[in-house]
């Protein structure tokens, strides 16, 4: 079968036709960042269909990331999982924070509750989970624990978007809960991210912080950044925000579809659906166990061989980078689970308008051998 390269995910674009009146809105407006029209509108749009009350738009989910700590000043020490995106322990390193790395729980590559417990020191301020594949962390037990020990809760919720959990919104939980809208995303505004919060007066101080810290012409109130989301980027995250139940259904739709495909595929593994919860598809990791007749790596290479680009999301680990390795949490005797799931995990293609024939030949190739 030949195709051009297929990737784990491609953005989804509109109609060109759809964007242009924007554009001209935009040139007519002569406002092209700092709280433009389009900006309010987007902040305002993404509240009602995610179901939150406050959010602040940000240029990129790792300035957002940087952000939120310092909204909560947070200092000392930051527990948080190996098993992510590298910007997740790059913003604690950003603000002199020492990340304390912890084991994940093998069913689900989120970050084990029992051993955050076992890893609070008084130099502990905070806990960062990741809701990885966008599937809910143990958001109760990890709550509870924050206020046993008086700890924040920030979320690096960046795979999440639109997820439900016990028909809540899943981004609700925490202190704070941070998006990506790249380019990636299930929702994305070419590059873009969000803070979401609980209360204006937290908003307001995010505003500040991401906006160099004015608080007006003549006032600074912070030594803040430079975080603020275009006009552009908004008007395309309001553009795609008409689009994004259809591409949450066709995501599903092809998610539905590997499962049954690789269902019995002895040595494949897929992770099991969380109870209670409305996902988003964003991700379909599967896991190559030792009886399948390939390695991970060589069943990595035949598909690029076939010009399936999977990925290995999150091989290596944070913890595995030359600048995290020397930690004493970093050891890969105190991260088991996630070193094993590193070595066998594979992420697929899935996006809106990959083509359902090419998703069963990507099956194909994997169950044949």
């Amino acid at each position: 079968m030949s195709h051009k390269p297929i990737y784990v995910t491609r953005p989804y674009l509109p109609p060109l036709e759809e964007f242009i009146p924007y554009l001209e809105q935009i040139w007519e407006n002569k406002l092209l960042t700092n709280n433009g029209p389009f900006h309010r509108q987007l902040e305002a749009a993404l509240c009602e269909y995610l179901g939150v009350e406050h959010l602040s738009l940000f240029a990129n989910g790792t300035i957002a990331l940087v952000t939120a700590l310092q909204t909560l000043r947070i200092t000392g020490e930051v527990i948080t999982t190996p098993y992510s995106f590298v910007a997740t322990a790059h913003s604690l390193v950003w603000n002199n924070i020492k990340p304390v790395f912890v084991d994940i729980d093998p069913n689900t590559c989120n970050i084990d509750p029992d051993k955050i417990e076992q890893a609070i020191t008084p130099q502990t301020t905070a806990i960062m989970p990741v809701h990885c594949y966008g599937n809910p962390c143990a958001v109760e037990r990890i709550q509870q624990i924050a206020d046993i020990y008086g700890l924040k809760v920030i979320y690096d919720a960046a795979h999440a978007f639109g997820v439900r959990y016990k028909e809540e919104s899943l981004i609700r939980h925490g202190d704070l809960s941070v998006l990506s809208f790249h380019a990636t995303k299930v929702f994305n505004t070419f590059e873009g991210g969000a803070i979401v919060c609980p209360d204006a007066k937290t908003k307001q101080r995010i505003d500040f912080l991401k906006n160099f810290g004015f608080a007006d012409e003549v006032t600074v109130v912070a030594p803040g950044i430079n975080g603020k989301m275009s006009e552009i980027n908004a008007a395309f995250g309001l553009l795609q925000l008409k689009h994004i139940n259809s591409a949450l259904s066709q995501r599903k739709e092809i998610e539905a579809n590997y499962r049954q495909a690789l269902a019995g595929v002895r040595g494949i593994h897929m992770l099991v659906k969380p109870a209670e919860t409305q996902g988003n598809a964003s991700y379909f990791p599967i896991f190559i166990g030792p009886e399948y007749l390939l390695s991970r790596d060589t069943l990595y290479q035949h598909l690029r061989e076939n010009n399936i680009y999977a990925r290995r999301y999150f091989y290596p680990l944070i913890s595995d980078f030359p600048m995290y390795r020397g930690l004493a949490s970093a050891q890969r005797d105190n991260l088991s689970v996630a070193t094993e799931n590193a070595s066998k995990v594979l992420c697929l293609p899935i996006y809106p308008d990959l083509d359902m024939s090419l998703c069963n030949h990507i099956s194909r190739l994997i169950a044949t051998k």
